[in-house]
């Protein structure tokens, strides 16, 4: 059994419920998670399986209706509302999908990446001198001047990336980050994030509908219906995210346990084994084999 103190971000049973009028949706049921300290892990889904929402709650924007999800060993359920104010100055980095959301536009690219730091109190000079090393970390350090309109999608997408890094976050959580990027522009932001991710050990959780993701990232975590489902690792410690399709290595797909022991077997297996409501589970010299119940 996996607790909490053993990853930088733990989710156990995690269920988000909306209530929209007389209606109840339920964007996450009983959802598991866990990320190592420095770990790149990718979470994709189709449209609707509580991608967002699951970031959004580790952003601090939300709040689960229940489970258990700490984050560098926080208790994001037991925090109040200057407690989340500070975790979100402080320990998230946050890329929204949409460029024109992460910058704001009557502000310069180094005005942008300084206005973080303004609200942790820090000093002028160093503020310039952060937000500078940043821009060079991203290869904007000679567009420190303009203004966002006068950057490509790209560039502002690197803008936003050292705007999230403004204040040391060890956690950076990206929302489709190239979704609204040509290809050939996507690859270079996905090889800024194993920049990111190399130098300063920053730990990467990125949502995304790429579908060679699992050729790109060390591990790839697929959520449907609200929960995690199946996973792709290399059999090959990888740990690192690149804009290269990486094809030398193979991949392994795992069907997940949950911390209460559920196993999400993929749908179009069951319709292969002809399982309907009902299933014979059978154990037998290490192997576990399930049967349709009939």
């Amino acid at each position: 059994m996996t607790s909490a103190s053993d990853y930088y971000v733990f989710c156990q049973d995690v269920f988000k419920i909306y209530k929209i009028a007389d209606l109840e949706v339920v964007a996450l049921r009983g959802l598991d998670l866990a990320v190592e300290p420095g770990e790149v892990v990718a979470i994709v889904g189709a449209s609707g399986s509580g991608k967002s929402t699951l970031l959004n709650i580790l952003a601090g924007y939300d709040a689960p209706s229940a489970g258990n999800i700490t984050v560098g060993g926080k208790d994001l359920l037991r925090m109040g509302g200057r407690d989340i104010e500070e975790y979100r100055r402080s320990d998230i980095g946050f890329i929204w999908q949409q460029t024109s959301r992460n910058l704001f536009p009557y502000l310069t690219t180094i005005e942008n990446v300084s206005l973080p730091m303004m609200l942790t109190n820090t000093p002028g000079r160093e503020r310039r001198e952060r937000a500078e090393e940043l821009l060079d970390l991203v290869g904007l350090g000679h567009r420190l001047d303009h203004t966002p309109e006068k950057l490509s999608g790209g560039e502002q997408q690197r803008v936003a990336i050292a705007v999230a890094l403004a204040n040391r976050p060890p956690l950076l959580l990206a929302d489709e980050p190239t979704g609204e990027l040509d290809d050939a522009t996507a690859a270079e932001i996905l090889d800024l994030f194993g920049t990111v991710n190399r130098e300063m050990g920053t730990t990467i959780l990125i949502v995304t509908h790429d579908p060679d993701i699992a050729y790109k990232v060390g591990r790839v975590v697929m959520i449907r219906d609200g929960k995690m489902s199946t996973e792709i690792r290399r059999r090959v410690t990888y740990q690192r995210i690149s804009g290269e399709v990486e094809t030398e290595q193979p991949l392994e797909e795992f069907v997940l346990v949950d911390n209460n022991g559920r196993v999400q077997i993929p749908r179009d297996l069951l319709e292969q084994l002809n399982i309907g409501e009902k299933a014979r589970v059978q154990i037998e010299d290490g192997t576990v084999t399930i049967r349709p119940g009939g």
